[in-house]
């Protein structure tokens, strides 16, 4: 009988190789090819004898809501659907220094008063936290404080009946197991690490917090499985050149996605921006062409932001195109349709997109607003003051509708707004936008079915 040869597997994207190399040939990640055992060993003593049956149920039946541990902090408390779920693994990720540690310090402080709570960091000191604690004002919070790597240590300390009932491990890429002969931050040591501490918390019900280092993409090191294993994962994001935060739910088992909370970093640590569209507004000049209202949806909160755009003449051979808070693509699209089907070239201008405030977009119904501020800075017409817009563009030039227009113009009205220029078009099955806005509002709508049609609020662009 022929000898069970190993087998190599990239941890990225589970591509099979004959034998180890450095650069995996399917999705080209370096030092994710991990030997593992013949599928034949795997499998080799499974019986159905001595296993046991599992019992299925109805969807139908009662079950108790979930409960759930308030932090304190609204905006963290909203993003993780209304609160903590014990035996919950949460991932945060985000850029060094953003501010991943100094949230969870305060969310650990905050949660003393109804659990215990430990704080395991394995890449400062015990002095060192207490000095970051001292600096927030948290220095006589009851936080039981450890420096330790040791997974197995971990395990042994956090597996007793007294354990803590809230559990932050910073970061889950210094944790080590002796069992596997690879460094520290390795593929097969975070994903070893994180699937022992998430099947504790599991089991003796704490809730873990792991907190994860970011590779220059923005996404989350490690193996992509982490992020499956974990009951919910959180990018905490900003530009280190503003003062707000932004904490995104991307992956939530118990409150919706795409959820953010906003926040301040001050001198003394994150505070709440309840109110953060007047807060990216307040230093808005509305006598300034190239600068748009965008009325968007972050989750199930409306929000409204400034987009500035500045078309320049160019004296290169190929022009620059600068974005900052929105997709670089989408820009080359929405510039595409202008020349294409509204006949205003663009393309041998200089080109900037700013999202003020830091946040940024990810959602098509800033298409209007893009243009419509690319279309003032090149006409150098202001647009109105007091105007908010939405709409997504096709690439035919038509304005399509989108959703959830009535929470974004009730959040203009509520701001002082009286224009918003909206899309003509009606959204299946909920209704013109315009038709429910109305009921809601009392705004001056004005609608767009087409880019041309934008156009007409700027003469010199005709």
């Amino acid at each position: 009988m022929a000898k069970a040869q190993a087998r190599f597997v990239c941890q990225e994207c589970g591509s099979l190789s004959p034998r180890w190399v450095g650069k995996c040939e399917g999705c080209g990640a370096w030092n994710s090819i991990v030997e593992e055992a013949p599928q034949e060993l795997v499998t080799k003593g499974l019986s159905t004898k001595s296993a046991r049956r599992i019992e299925f149920v109805g969807l139908q039946g009662s079950s108790e809501p979930v409960p759930r541990l308030t932090t304190g902090i609204g905006e963290l408390d909203r993003v993780c659907g209304g609160g903590l779920v014990p035996g919950s693994a949460l991932l945060v990720g985000g850029d060094p220094g953003i501010g991943k540690s100094t949230l969870l310090l305060q969310a650990a402080a905050r949660l003393t008063g109804q659990a215990r709570v430990a704080y395991i960091s394995g890449e400062e000191s015990v002095d060192q936290i207490r000095m970051r604690a001292q600096r927030l004002g948290l220095a006589q919070a009851n936080v039981q404080l450890a420096s330790a790597t040791a997974l197995k240590d971990i395990l042994s300390t956090l597996d007793s009946p007294d354990a803590p009932q809230v559990v932050v491990i910073d970061s889950i890429q210094t944790v080590y197991a002796d069992g596997i002969e690879s460094a520290p931050g390795s593929v097969s040591q975070v994903r070893a690490a994180a699937h022992e501490l998430i099947r504790l918390a599991k089991r003796r019900g704490f809730i873990l917090f792991l907190v994860g280092h970011v590779t220059k993409e923005g996404a989350i090191a490690g193996p992509r499985v982490l992020e499956h294993m974990v009951d919910t994962v959180l990018y905490f994001e900003g530009d280190r050149g503003h003062q707000f935060r932004i904490l995104r739910s991307v992956k939530n088992r118990f409150g919706a996605t795409d959820e953010i909370g906003v926040f301040a970093m001050t001198e003394i640590g994150l505070t709440e921006v309840t109110n953060p569209s007047a807060l990216f507004l307040a230093e808005r000049r509305g006598n300034v062409s190239g600068s748009c209202v965008f009325g968007g949806i972050e989750g199930t909160r409306p929000m409204l932001v400034e987009i500035q755009a500045l078309v320049a003449p160019s004296t290169l051979s190929s022009p620059r195109r600068a974005v900052v808070g929105w997709d670089q693509n989408r820009l080359s699209m929405v510039m595409a349709v202008l020349d294409a089907r509204c006949g205003l070239a663009l393309s041998g201008n200089d080109v900037y997109l700013n999202v003020a405030g830091g946040l940024r977009i990810t959602e098509p119904a800033a298409d209007l607003a893009v243009a419509a501020a690319l279309v003032s800075s090149a006409s150098d017409v202001p647009m109105p003051a007091d105007m908010v817009v939405f709409g997504e563009v096709g690439l035919s030039g038509e304005v399509r509708a989108v959703a959830q227009a009535d929470l974004r113009l009730k959040e203009a009205t509520k701001l002082g707004f009286s224009q918003a220029l909206i899309p003509s078009t009606p959204r299946p099955n909920v209704g013109t936008a315009k038709a429910g806005a109305a009921r809601e509002s009392t705004l001056s709508l004005r609608s767009v079915g087409h880019l041309q049609d934008l156009l007409t609020l700027f003469p010199r662009t005709k």
